[in-house]
């Protein structure tokens, strides 16, 4: 980004070359998509997956119940938790409890309780579906916002990034033309370089 400081210097500079001016150019468009295309399309890309995140967690609290289930009875061999991004191994065990579907009917089945030392009788809340079955914890509004903004920020990022790559690759094309330009100079020069009375 050095060139972009000599930008306006090299307009009136007569040991500038065309290569100097083009590669000033380069620089300040990448620099301008930076601050104003990448913030756009992090604005863009999180608004989208809020809007996605936002319909999903509508229907998942429309197809998801809350219900109060019983312990029936401790299950000693544990299994992994229903729903891990809550879990916790020291206050979470595993039981045979019973409660009733949203339909009315009773259910009954092995589920991760919210107990430490569950005893028969012992109530406690789960999630389920329509059906009665166990669910996972349907998402909730602001931890949706907070995956979109975090999706935001990473496009942003990213396109920031694909962004430094170009300006990169046009600039080492530059480059190479640029030393191309030298040796085919160097070569018109040939062995006569310095030489008196070569016209050089």
């Amino acid at each position: 980004m050095r060139a972009i400081s000599g930008l306006w210097r090299w307009r009136h500079n007569p040991l500038r070359r065309g290569t100097d001016l083009a590669e000033a150019w380069v620089c300040l468009a990448a620099l301008l998509l930076m601050l104003v295309a990448a913030p756009v399309i992090g604005t863009l890309v999180g608004s989208a997956a809020d809007e996605s995140l936002q319909r999903s967690v509508r229907e998942q609290q429309r197809r998801r119940h809350q219900v109060t289930a019983r312990v029936i009875e401790e299950l000693k061999h544990t299994a992994p938790a229903a729903d891990p991004e809550t879990a916790s191994r020291d206050t979470r065990s595993r039981v045979l409890a019973s409660w009733t579907a949203p339909d009315g009917t009773d259910r009954r089945g092995p589920v991760t309780a919210p107990l430490r030392d569950p005893e028969p009788g012992d109530r406690f809340a789960i999630w389920t579906d329509r059906q009665g079955r166990p669910a996972v914890r349907p998402l909730d509004p602001a931890t949706a916002t907070t995956h979109a903004a975090l999706a935001g920020i990473g496009a942003a990022l990213l396109a920031a990034l694909l962004v430094e790559l170009a300006r990169r690759l046009a600039l080492w094309r530059m480059i190479r033309r640029r030393y191309a330009c030298w040796d085919r100079a160097w070569d018109r020069a040939g062995p006569d370089w310095g030489r008196t009375g070569t016209g050089i």
